[in-house]
């Protein structure tokens, strides 16, 4: 075992688990699992988050957009974590973040989606997901 293997091969499970870890936490935020959180902590500033960040969207799709955005959230860093189809699943996260992203920018402005890191995020889930071997 070679030692760039070693560093290549703990790169992408870091990246997995940073990935799925928070997408996790973020879901755990929004129903008030973290104490002391300054930010949104309960689903109903969720959903209003999620109509801010959707501005360009009818008022009537927000609570379908949080719900729908929760789901996925959940079970990507859920499979994540647990290493299940890993490209897919990476690929899944990579254009889920993309989208989050973009429509934060249409909403917010470059700054947004920038100072949170989701195209970043984005980046190494795309990264992840154009890997070949299944080993990690």
């Amino acid at each position: 075992m070679s030692r760039a293997w070693t560093l290549e091969r703990f790169g992408r499970v870091y990246a997995r688990l940073a990935l799925g870890a928070a997408f996790l936490s973020a879901v755990a935020s929004r129903f008030g699992v973290w104490k002391g959180d300054i930010g949104l902590g309960r689903f109903e500033g969720f959903i209003r988050y999620t109509g801010e960040v959707n501005a360009f969207m009818p008022a009537s799709t927000i609570p379908f957009l949080a719900w729908a955005a929760t789901i996925a959230e959940t079970t990507l860093g859920v499979l994540l974590v647990l290493g299940l189809w890993r490209r897919q699943v990476a690929l899944g996260a990579a254009v889920l973040l993309a989208l989050f992203g973009t429509a934060m920018a249409l909403s917010l402005g470059p700054k947004e989606p920038l100072d949170y890191s989701v195209f970043s995020a984005s980046a190494g889930a795309l990264l992840l997901a154009l890997y070949r071997d299944g080993h990690t």
